[in-house]
């Protein structure tokens, strides 16, 4: 197979939260969406994010929360509870590179 044929722009796919905790205290599942693919640069942002510092992840996953347009969810005005943001978090980084 050559390369090229792998190469696609990104498509918005999306992630369901529904671990039983979330559910329970929530009463659904989140849904968010995301790129199915990244730029290195994401892969390294990630890498380095420094888990006691709660800026760094903010501004690592800030870009990769999005609604179903398409549109970053989060910004320097609308935060996520830390619980749900870290479960975000979670979900990318699992999926990253399996999407």
């Amino acid at each position: 197979m050559k390369l090229e044929q792998l190469a696609a722009k990104p498509k918005l796919i999306e992630i369901t939260i529904d671990d039983e905790d979330i559910v329970k205290d929530l009463g659904e599942a989140l849904t968010f969406w995301t790129w199915d693919r990244q730029p290195m640069t994401t892969f390294i942002k990630l890498a380095s994010v420094d888990n006691n510092n709660s800026s760094s992840i903010m501004e690592a996953v800030r870009d990769l929360i999005l609604n179903e347009q398409g549109k970053p969810i989060l910004n320097d005005d609308v935060m996520l509870p830390p619980r749900i943001l870290m479960r975000c978090m979670t979900r990318l980084v699992e999926g990253l590179g399996k999407f």
